[in-house]
């Protein structure tokens, strides 16, 4: 699907200056409004930019999204799981 919308040229040319590539800002804009009002997940949020799980975690912190990230028990029950699933990992 595409949106799209149009912006004076000169409200254009300014936030193009100050933020780059303007069609990345507004679809990184809307999909983390999403995530913020819990419509995406953090995953689905990465795959949509096509990012991985700390990129991800970046981009929120840039938006200064703290909930619904992953937290270090995250992480770690990630790595249990996978300890479980996989054996304990091995220096």
């Amino acid at each position: 699907m595409t949106v799209s919308f149009q912006l004076p040229s000169e409200l254009a040319e300014n936030l193009q200056r100050g933020l780059g590539d303007l069609d990345l800002a507004a679809k990184e804009a809307l999909l983390v409004q999403a995530f913020r009002s819990g419509l995406i997940t953090h995953y689905g949020l990465s795959q949509t930019l096509g990012i991985d799980r700390f990129e991800t975690d970046a981009l929120l912190q840039r938006y200064r999204v703290t909930e619904g990230t992953l937290t270090s028990e995250d992480l770690e029950e990630e790595r249990n799981n996978l300890d479980r699933l996989l054996g304990p990992a091995r220096s």
